[in-house]
């Protein structure tokens, strides 16, 4: 089978999946959504679909890998336009097009690079820049100039003719004007962001910047600090003016377990002031992206089947595996904030769940199928991405993943809506798939709530949403409604899991449990174990397809937590989970005849994360044992 049939069978079973979902998201319209693409705000919320990760040739790492992907060519991408990929020429379209997108690219020489190619650009008149120039098409002449900007980052030390205040505002409104140019209220919207690049020793530290409707003058880099907290305190300053923004971390999975630590970066055991500031400068957390999951890992929750999913272990730029600590997954964040909590009255890691695609190629690859790799001409050919030699990060390419895709419930398309759900959490990620998801947490939900006609205003009324904390109520267990529909255009839904957090009173450690709270094709659970049978697998490996013919296009359930205690602080989270779907990796070996290498997964399932809801018992703060400091990348 060639690529050209591949691509229409695969059509073929979209639009057959389309049809099949007119009653669904018919109901959809029933449960929160009327008339979604009416433009007019919904005070019951819709959910709208986006990303907010990714670069284009603006971001000197992309630039050096042969990218020269406009901000012009990420967002006709992103509004569904066929754009053409700068490496290979090969012309793209997404499928299903984005409601909102946020480029990101990096504060470091942010748009700078892209200069050295413009003849009538000063910057272009020296041997650095045009061997960075020449080092687009030959990655080999081009490799000692790039291992300088590297050095640069590492050491922390800008090359100043590269870093002037003049050339980063003067690229910065550039980048605003391109913005507003393509911002549609109430139909697509594009928001204000950088990446700001802290990486000690590829000890990821990331984290992007958002503003909602006025912006900096300038980005804030890591030449300018490399410690949150300086940032932090750039954010105050911002707000002060009335500038309002936040900033989301990513990939903890890399950060050598320094992301979410119990001691402040670099520094000691955390104080009160930290905490705070952290958890106000930070609502959300990247769960995924292209270089692996944040969310769990197999080593710390070997009783989760599903942690396996999606794992990139290697620092960024080093052949070194990163320590996969508590400080480095998300599960284990939440349970270190409420720990600390008990003690300095602040939870750091309060955070709601988005998802990127930290792709370096200029446009947002959520698609398997459609996936042509996110980082130049590192993966931009199956050939490349299938090939076993190692690559980015020291890592095999075909370790990376396609994009996630983050979802926000909001009143309206537009930078206000989003950015105020954004802030207020309620949003979730995905691994690429359009799931919608709603969940809320409140005190004796009925039982029926889900198939009320007024399910959303009801939850609303009686509860919160993801990303909120429970009302104080003494004695009852809570209650979570859940409700979540399949994206129409990928796999049916496996099963509604509700993940349980919260941190062992005597020493802080991490404790979780996984609910499964509603699952397809009336399976039963084991009599002795309690553990739900595997939904099926119907991927035909060889042809790279797939039927819908086992799991459910919904899923809902109203469930009380069975082991609450009324004294112990959690926090509670849903992941959704589909079918297996074929992976990129077998997509492209069944274009091209090429195996995929040991050890990659040929198929995926596909998953949402919810934003949390936390619920915090009264209980006056005590001492307890701190960790000692975490040692430091450098030592």
């Amino acid at each position: 089978m060639n690529y050209s049939d591949l691509k229409t069978l695969f059509s073929r079973c979209a639009l057959a999946a389309t049809v099949a979902m007119t009653t669904s998201f018919a109901l959809a319209d029933g449960l929160g959504e009327p008339g979604r693409d009416s433009g007019q705000p919904n005070p019951l919320k819709n959910v709208y679909f986006g990303e907010e990760h990714m670069h284009t040739r603006n971001s000197f790492d992309a630039f050096t890998i042969g990218v020269n992907q406009t901000w012009d060519d990420a967002y006709n991408y992103a509004k569904g336009k066929e754009v053409k990929l700068s490496t290979t020429g090969e012309r793209m379209q997404n499928r299903t097009p984005y409601d909102f997108v946020a480029i990101t690219d990096h504060a470091e020489y942010f748009g700078v690079l892209k200069e050295f190619s413009n003849p009538d650009s000063p910057l272009a008149d020296s041997d650095f820049a045009r061997g960075i120039v020449k080092g687009q098409t030959d990655p080999k002449a081009g490799g000692p100039f790039f291992k300088q900007l590297l050095a640069s980052l590492f050491a922390n030390e800008a090359m100043p003719e590269y870093s002037t205040r003049e050339l980063r505002t003067g690229m910065w409104q550039s980048f605003l004007d391109t913005a507003d140019k393509h911002y549609e209220p109430g139909k697509f919207t594009t928001l204000y962001g950088y990446e700001w690049t802290s990486i000690p020793r590829g000890a990821n530290m990331h984290r992007n910047v958002f503003f909602k409707d006025k912006a900096a003058d300038a980005p804030f880099s890591a030449f300018d600090s490399v410690l949150p907290k300086d940032l932090w305190t750039h954010l105050e300053g911002l707000r002060k003016q009335g500038i309002e923004v936040f900033a989301i971390p990513h990939n903890s999975n890399v950060s050598n377990g320094w992301m979410f630590s119990e001691n402040e970066f670099l520094g000691g055991p955390m104080s009160a002031e930290y905490a705070r500031r952290q958890a106000v400068n930070e609502p959300l957390f990247e769960i995924t992206q292209t270089k692996g999951q944040s969310d769990a890992h197999p080593a710390l929750s070997p009783n989760d089947e599903f942690a396996g999913f999606e794992l990139f272990d290697n620092l960024i730029n080093l052949p070194i595996q990163a320590d996969k600590s508590r400080g480095a997954f998300f599960r284990q964040a939440l349970a270190t904030g409420l720990y600390l909590e008990k003690t300095l009255g602040h939870n750091p890691y309060k955070m709601g769940v988005v998802a990127g695609a930290d792709f370096h190629s200029g446009y947002q690859g959520n698609e398997e199928f459609g996936f042509n790799g996110g980082h130049g001409f590192v993966d931009d050919t199956p050939q490349k991405r299938l090939n076993p030699v190692p690559g980015l990060s020291g890592g095999v390419t075909a370790l990376l993943g396609s994009a996630g895709t983050t979802a926000v419930w909001a009143k309206e398309n537009t930078r206000e809506g989003i950015w105020n759900a954004m802030a207020s959490k309620e949003t979730y990620g995905t691994s690429g798939t359009m799931i919608r998801l709603r969940f809320f947490g409140g005190w004796k939900y009925p039982k029926g709530l889900v198939n009320d006609k007024n399910f959303v205003a009801k939850a609303y009324k009686d509860g919160v949403p993801m990303g909120q904390d429970l009302p104080k109520k003494a004695g009852d267990a809570p209650t979570f409604a859940i409700w979540a529909l399949k994206d129409p255009e990928s796999g049916n839904l496996d099963r509604v899991q509700v993940i349980k957090v919260w941190a062992n009173p005597a020493n802080g450690l991490p404790m979780e449990k996984i609910y499964d709270v509603a699952w397809s094709d009336n399976r039963k659970p084991d009599a002795k174990t309690g553990k739900l049978p595997p939904v099926g697998n119907t991927v035909d490996i060889k042809k790279a397809t797939y039927t819908n013919d086992i799991g459910d296009t919904q899923l809902s359930a109203v469930w009380t937590d069975p082991d609450f205690d009324t004294a112990t602080p959690a926090v509670y989270y849903v992941r959704v989970l589909e079918i297996p779907t074929p992976r990129w990796s077998t997509y492209d070996s069944v274009k091209t005849g090429i195996p995929v290498p040991e050890g990659i997964p040929l198929t995926i399932q596909e998953r949402a994360w919810s934003s949390p809801i936390w619920y915090t018992a009264d209980q006056p703060a005590s001492a307890v044992h701190h960790a000692a400091p975490m040692p430091h990348p450098d030592n």
